[in-house]
């Protein structure tokens, strides 16, 4: 065992790095998502390999022939975190955990809504006002373009109270609201 406040990897790499098929569906994700790297990409398909990981051990454990009772409060849990996060919807199963794709989980990140919600031209623009600290997530500065973002964050998401982009008169501002309106 290493020690517990040591950072440790949150991937897996390919294990044929030479894959062509597998390259190009990764590079057309980095493009698509605005990613700084293809780690980004890895780290998304191992989030969802552990919720996989955790479905099929739910549907082993009802196989096996254990109380029912506490397969159905394991499957709840399960699911009812993912639909926090903002995974799954409102009347998902275990069926619906083992067909989540990478894209799934990238368009719960920060830098992708920012995106989606206007706040920003293109993806790369939306890293780059989460980095310098202009987007925030109810009044709280938040600069890290992977974060998370639940469901009930979603709402929550605009311009930092102190930067610029929260006045009218910011040049940005203006090309980014165009941009918005010409979507």
């Amino acid at each position: 065992m290493g020690y517990p406040g040591k950072n440790h990897k949150a991937y897996q790499t390919p294990k044929r790095p030479w894959e062509k098929a597998r390259i190009e569906e990764e590079t057309r994700l980095v493009i698509e998502y605005g990613l700084r790297n293809k780690r980004e990409v890895w780290k998304a398909q191992s989030i969802l390999r552990k919720y996989r990981k955790g479905a099929r051990n739910l549907l082993a454990l009802m196989s096996s022939g254990t109380d029912r009772a506490l397969f159905e409060t394991k499957r709840s849990e399960l699911i009812m975190s993912m639909q926090r996060a903002g995974l799954l919807g409102p009347d998902a199963d275990i069926d619906d955990v083992l067909s989540l794709k990478v894209p799934t989980q990238l368009e719960r990140r920060l830098q992708t809504l920012v995106y989606r919600k206007g706040l920003a031209r293109s993806p790369k623009q939306a890293r780059q006002l989460i980095t310098h600290g202009h987007i925030a997530i109810a009044g709280r500065r938040v600069s890290i373009p992977s974060y998370r973002v639940s469901r009930s964050e979603e709402t929550q998401v605009s311009y930092y109270g102190k930067s610029p982009f929260t006045g009218d008169s910011h040049a940005e501002k203006a090309r980014i609201t165009k941009a918005a309106g010409v979507r």
